[in-house]
């Protein structure tokens, strides 16, 4: 039942989150930003939110930063949308499953290609 209730407030979280960055941050460091996934605690009290950033790692280590100058701004935005008790801890991860992906697709085409050439 706890993974479930936990579930939904992610869920419910990530759509406010992307809402709000969006629409109303205008942070110069914050630039595309794409939430891609919310992970809730068993407690509800820390949410790990990862974010896809396109650019170099300067880019996202600014984006980072950025975000944390605005996560209490984030915080009591969250809090005052979604009705919670207690909204949750922030926490920001960089998600590089896309650049992951990315590499593996072309490693893959490289494969393909040598054995088209033999």
């Amino acid at each position: 039942m706890a993974r479930i209730r936990g579930s939904r407030v992610g869920e419910q979280v990530k759509k406010e989150l992307s809402q709000i960055l969006q629409q109303e941050i205008k942070d110069p460091r914050i630039g595309f930003v794409t939430v891609t996934a919310v992970e809730m605690s068993g407690d509800l009290q820390i949410a790990k939110v990862y974010v896809s950033v396109m650019g170099t790692s300067e880019k996202k280590q600014q984006t980072l930063a950025g975000l944390e100058k605005a996560k209490g701004y984030i915080r009591s935005e969250i809090g005052r949308r979604i009705h919670l008790r207690h909204v949750p801890e922030l926490v920001f991860v960089i998600d590089e499953s896309l650049e992951h992906s990315e590499h593996i697709s072309k490693l893959l085409n490289d494969v393909n290609v040598r054995e088209k050439n033999q």
